[in-house]
């Protein structure tokens, strides 16, 4: 498991399970060894993208405002009833030649400027491609293009490993932990750009360097409460957090 999400609305954690295929919703205050309150498994569901491995999609995101549920699966994005339970259907799909989708791994979803936010996880040093950040509608399906992509030599992006979006202020916050295929890879940092921005647009702002301590960020976390960034270090195998005032 690669991503929880907490629903501060709803007083609910949401887990996916990669393996068993599944969406899983908790109570908040959940411990020890306590059921889930809701899972979203199934031959309906479609979770699991065929073409792209055998397990199911690790990351997801929820909007409490429109009570969906945002899974990213390789090359589409699913979208789910907030309250679905058990063997159901996704609301809509995202998927065709036109969205760029490819090897999605992560997404985020703004209910304050109604966009949704998608990223490629699973890219190589070896393969020689740089990952990109696509921008959508939130309620886009089908074959749809993307409002936005941003993507280049100026991005300095080469992976994203989880998406944050700040809806106040717009801001897009993504971890970019490096190839895949490096152990202990370089100018990791955490890269934060607008919603509006699109085309080789370089980060509004970069958190990384030799002082950030930062070695392999993979998940990032927002708590505006106290302007701070909370960021999950593999490497590391620790949780760093930084006082980032000025995006807030």
């Amino acid at each position: 498991m690669h991503d929880i999400r907490y629903d501060e609305v709803n007083d609910e954690m949401l887990v996916s399970n990669p393996f068993a295929r599944a969406i899983l919703a908790y109570r908040g205050g959940a411990d020890g060894n306590e059921a889930p309150i809701r899972i979203i498994q199934g031959s309906k569901t479609e979770l699991g993208d065929p073409t792209r491995y055998a397990g199911g999609p690790d990351r997801l995101d929820v909007d409490p405002v429109h009570n969906e549920i945002y899974v990213p699966d390789g090359s589409r994005v699913l979208v789910y009833p907030r309250l679905g339970n058990g063997n159901v259907a996704p609301l809509r799909i995202l998927q065709g030649p036109d969205t760029h989708l490819d090897d999605m791994g992560t997404a985020a979803v703004d209910p304050v400027n109604n966009v949704l936010i998608v990223a490629q996880d699973i890219v190589t040093k070896a393969s020689g491609n740089q990952a990109y950040i696509l921008i959508f509608d939130r309620t886009a399906s089908g074959n749809t293009k993307p409002r936005g992509m941003i993507h280049g030599p100026k991005t300095e992006i080469t992976r994203i490993n989880q998406l944050q979006v700040y809806g106040p202020k717009g801001w897009i916050i993504a971890a970019q932990p490096g190839f895949i295929d490096e152990q202990i890879p370089e100018d990791v940092f955490i890269g934060i750009w607008s919603i509006h921005d699109s085309g080789d647009v370089p980060p509004r702002w970069k958190l990384g360097g030799s002082n950030t301590v930062m070695a392999k960020p993979r998940g990032v976390a927002i708590n505006a409460k106290h302007k701070e960034l909370v960021i999950s270090d593999m490497r590391l195998n620790a949780v760093l957090t930084y006082y980032f005032p000025e995006i807030f």
